[in-house]
């Protein structure tokens, strides 16, 4: 059913799910600021980290977490877009789309272990402070404002129509202003000598982290469970179904995510009037693609002569929300 697929789906950010809805061009067209951006950011994430160590800034650590989980989100958007490209095998019939959501399932879990460790050693510092070398502190998140802010100049010329780089740059000018929150509390800790601001802002970015990171933990964990992705309204696209001309009835309609962008669609609908022919069920798809976000669309005509229950239906008649009958 209406399977050319035209391969131009749009790869969202790891980040933002949400943006299932919109179409965008192909970020491997951008891999050199990918790889020029992923590269610095790792190598800087290392030095950050192993300073933080040594300048007993716990400050300088969670910047550290809070550079790589944004690292990890460019290499998942790159590597969902490069993924995508691969044809489906006997077995992987949907090829590889789905590693998109546990690559982002896994994202969110280590960020998780990340933030705990740090929260940790930063209330520890609370308890005994260290004393913290404030210059040195100042110095690597300086050179943390200079290279996202490169990595945001990167990809803003493409950040206009394209989400998933609009991401990767939002991404990038938060961790500079990050950065610079480290800068300044190690210019006040030089200035004050008070040890307690390293481990507060620590904290403060810890909050940062997990609060980015829910969204992502609780959108990838809805993608696994095959939950209508967000940015889809299965009310409407049931509508839309409903009000094709000869069709009487809608009836197991659902509608998952195969990738972090890409989404699939199965569909019986009831023309007593036949089938319509193939055009007719193309022109549905290209609608369900270009309205609804909807890439891969399979429909199953049926004449409704016999009554149909469907199977997933049991006991839910309350919801009504995936499955909804002759009224």
């Amino acid at each position: 059913m209406s399977q050319h697929h035209d391969h131009d789906h749009d790869h969202g950010h790891s980040h933002g799910f949400g943006h299932h809805h919109h179409h965008m061009p192909d970020p491997a067209g951008h891999g050199r600021a990918f790889a020029l951006a992923i590269g610095l950011n790792t190598l800087f994430v290392a030095i950050e980290f192993i300073y933080g160590f040594i300048a007993h800034s716990t400050a300088l650590m969670a910047d550290a977490g809070h550079n790589l989980s944004d690292v990890l989100g460019l290499v998942l958007a790159w590597g969902a877009a490069t993924l995508a490209k691969r044809a489906p095998t006997g077995r992987y019939t949907y090829g590889l789309r789905g590693s998109s959501i546990l690559a982002a399932l896994g994202n969110g879990l280590l960020l998780m272990v990340a933030c705990g460790a740090i929260a940790l050693e930063a209330v520890q510092r609370f308890v005994e402070p260290a004393p913290v070398q404030g210059l040195t502190v100042s110095i690597v998140a300086g050179i943390g404002v200079v290279i996202n802010g490169f990595s945001a100049w990167l990809f803003m010329a493409g950040s206009k129509g394209d989400l998933n780089l609009r991401g990767a740059y939002l991404h990038m000018a938060a961790d500079a202003a990050l950065s610079l929150g480290v800068v300044i509390s190690g210019l006040v800790i030089m200035g004050t000598g008070w040890t307690w601001i390293d481990p507060a802002v620590s904290l403060a970015i810890v909050v940062v982290i997990v609060l980015g990171t829910w969204s992502l933990l609780r959108e990838s964990v809805l993608l696994s469970m095959a939950a209508v992705p967000p940015g889809v309204d299965a009310g409407k696209v049931r509508d839309y179904l409903r009000g094709q001309p000869g069709v009487k009835e809608v009836h197991d309609l659902h509608i998952w995510a195969l990738s972090t962008t890409e989404n699939a669609l199965t569909a019986h609908v009831v023309m007593p009037g036949g089938y319509p022919g193939d055009h007719v069920l193309d022109e549905i798809a290209a609608r369900l693609r270009s309205d609804f976000a909807i890439h891969h669309a399979t429909l199953q005509v049926e004449e409704g002569t016999t009554h149909h229950d469907c199977t997933l239906d049991g006991h839910d008649h309350g919801h009504g929300h995936d499955h909804d009958h002759a009224h």
